[in-house]
């Protein structure tokens, strides 16, 4: 496959406690490539916030899906960036209006797929680490039923990784390469 033409992002999707952030970070650091994460982003608001309930959370992540797709718009064209999100917390249309806003042509889409009993696993497992403002115990219900539905957005070409299994990144690696990620046009698509 050729390098499409124009901002290529790799949106590394999944509910809550998915195994995304492992997956993005060890793709991120792969290629060389800029790394957004909506909490990334969303925390350091919340730390400094008294009283963050979910509604706020809500609002600040609303918020931060906005700065990300600002960061990308300001990019040069022919950038790739790795994007740690759950994108499902919104409909496809606001994706698919961000995405065409930014310049990007090619999205690329890695869904961490994950039973609702793992999942509530991992994030229970976290609760005491999760900065204030994150949900707590009373989410878990909520968040099995959220993996029983969830899907990618799908706006792209997709990469399914199954979180019950070893994730073999290379494969994912192997995957991303052929739609011109890595190699020879690393450096040119970071140095614009």
């Amino acid at each position: 496959m050729t390098l499409a033409s124009g901002k290529t992002v790799i949106l590394v999707n999944g509910i809550p406690a998915s195994g995304k952030s492992t997956v993005a970070q060890a793709l991120a650091q792969h290629f060389g490539l800029p790394y957004l994460t909506l909490d990334g982003i969303k925390e350091p608001f919340m730390s400094r916030l008294d009283n963050v309930d979910r509604g706020l959370n809500r609002r600040l992540g609303c918020a931060a899906y906005e700065a990300i797709w600002s960061i990308v718009a300001q990019a040069p064209e022919c950038c790739t960036y790795v994007i740690d999100a759950w994108f499902g917390f919104q409909p496809r249309e606001p994706l698919r209006h961000y995405l065409r806003e930014a310049g990007v042509a090619q999205p690329l889409e890695v869904w961490n797929q994950i039973s609702g009993d793992l999942a509530a696993e991992r994030y229970g497992s976290r609760i005491g680490q999760r900065p204030k403002g994150h949900p707590g115990a009373e989410y878990l219900p909520e968040l099995r039923a959220l993996a029983e539905r969830a899907t990618p957005m799908a706006l792209g070409p997709v990469f399914r990784v199954e979180q019950a299994l070893p994730v073999e990144v290379g494969r994912i690696v192997d995957w991303l390469a052929e739609y011109g990620i890595g190699g020879a046009n690393i450096g040119k698509r970071m140095a614009g």
